[in-house]
Formats: C-alpha cells, structure tokens, sequence
C-alpha cells in the first residue's frame, strides 16, 4: 500500500497531507513532483490543496496541462484511487476526470472557516467508515468553491450517488444558511461514477488530529486504507 502526494508549483498542503499519511496513519507515502510521469508502485493519489501555477487563468486550468496529469488520468481509468481536495478537487474538474466546474464564492470572499458537511453517501472507498448522514465538522479554505453543474449533469449526480458531502448545520440540516460559498444544492464533495475519483472542498488533513480541533477527516483517509487492504 503506497501513497503519492502530487506537489504543483503553488500546493501548499501537500505537507498536511504527507504528513497525515505518514505520522498519523503510519503508511508509505512519497511526494511526486508535477513534472514526473511514472505512478507505478502507487494505489492512490492525493492532490492537495493550494493556489497552483498562482491560480492564474482559473483555478487549475493551467495544472490541468502538467506533464502527470496525462499520467493521473491513465491511473485513474485503472480504477485506482484518486482524492482531489481543494485545488485538487478544481484541477480533477479542469482535467474532465469530475464533472462540473468552480465558480467564486456567491460573496466574492476568500472563506477560511470550519464548516459542516453531511455525509450523504458512505457506501465509497472514500467514506465507508462513516455513517450515513454522519455530520462533519471540516475546514475549508478557497475562493472558488461556488460547484456548478448544469440541470442534466445535477440529475446523473443524483441518480448515481455521486453527491458524496453537502454543506449542512450542526444538526444536519441542508439549507441556504449552511451554504458558505453559493454551491449548487450545497454540493461540498462528489465522485466519478466509477467511484475511484472523489473531490472536496472541505480539507480533512486539517481536520485528522484533536490538537486541529476535529478528528473527522481523518476517516477519510482511513476509509481508503481499510479499501486498499481489502483489495
């Protein structure tokens, strides 16, 4: 079981996340630099969150064209594990491997803050060691984490469990009040329908530790390794 940590000009929680692999679950994982093309040895991908190539252009659209991204996409049509969290959900969406795409925030502010998602379906590789409808308590930190999808696209979502978290309250309530950023129906995660790729906005290698406040990401990553174990 190996993790890969993908660092683009401008990641900045490529750290977080090697770290969480490393020191909290006790897996191998090594970092892999935008310019290198060779993934084997690797079960799954983490695209960390940060402002890469400055987010010129758009938020990943210029990722979208580093020489691993061909790479990602031909790891991904494998079947194996791609999570993408916040700029990694972003540069998943330019690169076509999710639907939809990022708009600004509906108040034009960068918002870093702990928010609450629900997860809305845990029967994943990303989320089976939660329950269903299980309240998060996770970070996010973005300026473009407005998701849109049009009419069609949101009714494939739905229909094939592909919304994984949406924006909620405390009590799990999913309403325009718990919606930070004006996404589509507070979508805050979804997957691929294959089920291999999955992108959050939320930051769970912020949230993986008591110290950090919230202990509640960490199943994320916990989810993948019991999946790999399995395999």
């Amino acid at each position: 079981m190996k993790f890969g940590v993908v660092v683009f000009p401008g990641s900045n929680c490529d750290q977080d996340c090697h770290y969480v692999i490393e020191e909290v679950l006790k897996k191998p994982v090594k970092y892999i630099w935008h310019k290198d093309t060779k993934l084997d040895g690797f079960d799954c991908l983490i695209l960390p969150g940060g402002f890469s190539y400055g987010d010129y252009l758009r938020t990943g659209a210029i990722a979208r064209f580093s020489p691993i991204m061909k790479s990602i996409i031909d790891f991904a049509s494998k079947g194996k594990a791609v999570l993408g969290i916040c700029n990694g959900f972003q540069i998943l969406l330019e690169a076509g491997l999710l639907p939809g795409a990022m708009l600004r925030n509906k108040d034009i502010h960068f918002i870093c803050k702990y928010v609450y998602v629900n997860t809305e379906n845990n029967r994943t590789r990303f989320t089976s060691t939660y329950k269903k409808n299980q309240v998060l308590k996770i970070p996010i930190a973005h300026n473009e984490g407005n998701y849109y999808i049009d009419e069609k696209g949101f009714e494939e979502l739905e229909r094939n469990n592909q919304i994984i978290f949406r924006y909620c309250n405390r009590q799990g309530e999913i309403n325009e009040e718990s919606n930070p950023n004006g996404a589509l129906d507070n979508i805050a995660g979804i997957m691929n329908k294959e089920g291999n790729v999955l992108g959050m906005m939320p930051h769970p290698e912020r949230s993986s530790e008591p110290e950090l406040g919230s202990t509640d990401g960490r199943l994320i990553f916990e989810s993948i390794v019991n999946w790999l174990k399995e395999k």
